[in-house]
Order: structure tokens, then sequence, then C-alpha cells
């Protein structure tokens, strides 16, 4: 995966990629902050599995699919940054996390 990272926008549900599980990452602003769901299944026909987790101002969430023996685990971070949410890093094959002209402060 690159190593940089792409800014997400409220209520914009974008496409991710870890492995071969695929998915979709989105928040929502609530009292208590960020409210991020990241809902992800191995292929197309796999059973979903979903994480959600609220987010105040520096902190940060991992989802990581372990890698074959030998092999790096995939992982993305999702973090609030600045009043805003930050997804790290990008997957490869085209899909983009998030556009950062797509961010809300």
């Amino acid at each position: 995966m690159p190593a940089h990272a792409g800014e997400l926008g409220a209520m914009k549900a974008e496409s991710i990629d870890l492995a071969g599980f695929l998915g979709v990452v989105y928040y929502t602003p609530e009292e208590d902050g960020y409210r991020v769901v990241t809902t992800i299944a191995h292929g197309e026909a796999g059973l979903p599995v979903r994480f959600v987790a609220t987010l105040t101002e520096n902190q940060v969430v991992a989802v990581s699919v372990p890698g074959k023996l030998g092999d790096s685990d995939q992982i993305i971070e999702i973090s609030r940054v600045g009043g805003k949410l930050v997804v790290s890093p990008q997957p490869i094959d085209g899909i983009v996390v998030a556009s950062p002209t797509a961010a809300i402060e």
C-alpha cells in the first residue's frame, strides 16, 4: 500500500480494500466525537463485519487483516486530526479511500 493519507468527509462512504477484504468507511459528527463506521467482508460473498468507534481530536483506531505466514499485516489507520478524519494508508488498485477535497472541517 502507498504511504499517503486521504481525508474523509462526513457521510461520504468510501471504498477500502485490505488484502481481499472489501468494504467501506464513513463517519457522522456526533456530540461526543466522530462516529466512524468501517464495514468489511472477505471478497464479495463474505460475511460482513462492522467496526464502530467514536473518535475525539487526536485519537486513532486501526483495522487490520493478518498477512500470510511471513507477510506483513494489511492495516488502515483512521485518525481525527485538526477536525478532519484521515484514513491512512490509502488502498491500492485505484480504490480511493477519500478525496482531500471532500473533507469537512
